[in-house]
């Protein structure tokens, strides 16, 4: 039962090193008010504090109207890359999106979200 317990907390803590090996600037971005039917777009940057490259397996959004895009070739030691998440705005009213981003070297994924509100129109102050 203690070998049990001493393999649960070994892979505990390799998780939880994996997840110090990537560093995003922020994970949560909010656009505020945006029109209706044009996308917008932001940029979610990291940076690879690992000894080693390391390579984004997948970004995926929870549904077909959120678009990541990102490098698939290995962002070495130390450099930053970026995932640019696109939300269609094609309907009116509040939304709060998840992008999931595996890297190869983890067995946990990263979550992002974005939020805002949809509207028909933006009033100028």
């Amino acid at each position: 039962m203690k070998t049990f317990f001493l393999s649960i907390l070994l892979l505990a803590g390799l998780t939880a090193n994996a997840q110090k090996d990537v560093l995003f600037k922020e994970t949560k971005h909010q656009f505020g008010k945006i029109k209706k039917d044009i996308p917008a777009s932001y940029i979610f940057s990291f940076t690879n504090q690992s000894t080693k490259p390391i390579v984004i397996e997948f970004a995926n959004a929870e549904c077909g109207c959120t678009k990541p895009e990102y490098a698939v070739t290995p962002i070495l030691k130390g450099k930053t890359a970026t995932i640019k998440v696109t939300f269609n705005a094609a309907s009116i009213g509040v939304f709060k999106k998840n992008i999931d981003v595996k890297f190869a070297h983890s067995n946990q994924p990263y979550t992002l979200t974005i939020e805002g509100e949809v509207v028909t129109e933006i009033k100028k102050k």
